[in-house]
């Protein structure tokens, strides 16, 4: 059994308002992806401060959740076609 591990680094901005985050793949054979997403944060979360952060990654992690699909599908295609 072959045990592999895949590193999600998550890099959170805000700036005011608005709260930018980039959720970065690593995985052992040096394939980098990377995901973004946004948040603005509603006047009435100010009581929790951390929401836009777990919005904003969340959403980010969503889409890198989408490209590795997408990548994944890429590579069948490929496989496929030179098969």
């Amino acid at each position: 059994m072959e045990l592999k591990r895949w590193s999600v680094e998550i890099y959170i901005n805000e700036d005011g308002d608005d709260t930018d985050v980039r959720a970065v793949l690593s995985t052992s054979d040096r394939t980098v992806a990377a995901g973004s997403g946004q948040a603005r944060r509603n006047p009435v979360d100010r009581l929790v401060p951390e929401i836009g952060d777990e919005l904003a990654a969340g959403r980010a992690l969503i889409d890198l959740g989408h490209q590795l699909v997408q990548l994944a599908a890429s590579d069948v295609r490929e496989s496929v076609s030179h098969g």
